[in-house]
């Protein structure tokens, strides 16, 4: 029942505003969870209309949709850190399953949305912008606590004369804002207001100030600044006040002056105290502002300033920041002298260790790269970067049948990460394993969303195969796995 509702609305460049359809025609909820709370919630209808596993099953969709109309990022360093937050922030929420599905997109504007089966998204923009790790998180609490209160399924409920793909569309119609596109996605939006009118849709600012208020319960819970929720809205508002176009996030998410007075207001219950920054937040960021940055050479000079005014508030941030542009350049000795400093601990946090690695790999001492990353993965063996870090070490040794390994051990534990299936499928073809090519690949193409070329890439596998029973049956399981979900979006 989905699939065919979102084909072809999201373009490549669009900035997904699902914000706007969380947020419209959804009722007041009164019942709260606990986050440890299983049980069924009572009087929750909307789970008769659109069930937790239907959830799922739109939300898988639509990130099909996403991964192949949209540009997004997998850098393993700012997946890994995120992921850590947001689950950190959800384990102090209201949420019920806690099974989330992260999408970095790669923009420069401030966005971010929730979709149902549990989605989080987040603009590259969000983190260039936000200037602490606390109000970052007000971002992601706020996205939440959308997913918590389950507003796409109340939402629903609310409209029980509107049928499931109508409604999937209206989904749809709200990520076709393209970025940057000015008067075009002004009026992309304001059609996709005028049919929620039509349909008796109409957008609820209190479900936003709702989400609001619960996100600042999870910041408090998760340790985090109450006041942050109101500090980022202001700076947003603030930032944007005479510009043509304000950030997607204001478009998706309205924010009025009352809305940031209930947060202050809310805020004000709790004392007033220092919260720190996250030194990994600003290294994170550095690697986005980098990403962003119009060269690595502007982005290195940006980097060299802000390290020589001492103004930063966390210096090791700049430091780490020119190191990492100047390897993108690749001035490799200049970029181990500015990483010393930060190697002295006596365990460098894991941005710097993988800094240090790519200076190995950037002298071609490979060597001593596999084994610093070997010693790293002994204390943390599941850490997505080292483990990335460590197939790319290998690959570049020549150890392609070692690397393939390492990568087909990730892709079991991280199946919905296509990048994870992309970079297999490169190191199987270098390591002369055709079968595991084109699995991986009919893996990755079925994660954008093409069934039909990840149908024609297990038959090339099947096809390969000779008295090997157990990978033909896994090949052909895979493959009826496959018409079915081609069967569904074409229902």
């Amino acid at each position: 029942m989905t699939g065919s509702w979102i084909t072809g609305w999201i373009t490549r460049g669009a900035i997904v505003a699902l914000g706007v359809l969380l947020a419209w025609g959804v009722p007041s909820v009164s019942v709260r969870a606990s986050p440890a709370d299983d049980l069924p919630v009572l009087g929750d209808v909307s789970s008769s209309i659109v069930s937790p596993e239907m959830e799922a099953a739109i939300g898988e969709d639509f990130m099909r949709q996403i991964r192949a109309g949209l540009p997004t990022r997998s850098d393993p360093l700012i997946v890994h850190w995120t992921e850590q937050l947001l689950y950190e922030l959800a384990a102090a929420s209201d949420l019920r399953r806690v099974d989330l599905n992260l999408v970095l997109i790669d923009s420069g504007a401030i966005n971010a949305f929730a979709a149902p089966g549990g989605i989080v998204g987040i603009n590259y923009g969000t983190f260039a912008e936000a200037p602490t790790v606390h109000e970052f998180s007000a971002i992601l609490a706020h996205e939440l606590a959308h997913l918590s209160q389950r507003h796409f399924a109340r939402g629903l409920e609310e409209q029980r004369k509107a049928t499931l793909p109508f409604l999937a569309a209206l989904l749809a119609s709200a990520a076709i804002m393209a970025a940057g596109g000015g008067d075009a996605g002004m009026a992309a939006l304001a059609g996709t207001q005028a049919l929620a009118q039509q349909n008796q849709l109409r957008y609820s600012r209190s479900r936003e100030r709702e989400a609001d208020r619960l996100g600042i319960e999870t910041m408090v819970r998760a340790g985090m600044d109450p006041w942050a929720m109101a500090g980022m809205f202001e700076r947003m508002t603030d930032v944007y006040r005479f510009s043509r176009r304000p950030p997607e996030f204001l478009l998706t998410h309205p924010v009025t002056e009352s809305r940031i007075a209930d947060a202050r207001s809310q805020a004000s219950a709790y004392p007033r105290r220092p919260h720190p920054d996250s030194v990994e937040f600003q290294l994170a960021r550095a690697r986005v502002r980098l990403h962003l940055a119009d060269t690595p050479a502007a982005a290195a000079e940006r980097f060299r300033a802000e390290l020589e005014d001492g103004r930063s508030t966390n210096p090791e941030a700049p430091r780490y920041g020119l190191a990492i542009s100047l390897l993108a350049l690749g001035r490799v000795d200049e970029a181990e002298r500015v990483l010393a400093p930060l190697l002295e601990a006596e365990h460098p946090r894991l941005f710097y260790t993988l800094a240090q690695a790519e200076v190995m790999l950037g002298r071609d001492e490979t060597g001593k790269a596999i084994a610093l990353l070997e010693r790293e993965l002994r204390f943390t063996p599941e850490a997505l970067p080292l483990r990335r870090a460590y197939a790319d070490a290998l690959g570049r040794a020549g150890r392609h049948g070692a690397a393939q390994k390492v990568l087909e051990e990730l892709a079991t534990d991280r199946p919905s990460d296509a990048s994870v299936w992309y970079a297999l499928a490169e190191t199987a073809g270098l390591a002369g394993d055709i079968i595991a090519v084109h699995r991986a690949r009919a893996e990755y193409f079925q994660l954008h969303g093409n069934l039909q070329n990840a149908l024609q890439h297990l038959q090339y596998a099947l096809q390969l195969v000779e008295n090997d029973y157990p990978m033909t049956a896994r090949l052909n399981q895979r493959m009826q796995d496959i018409r079915e979900m081609r069967q569904r979006a074409a229902s």
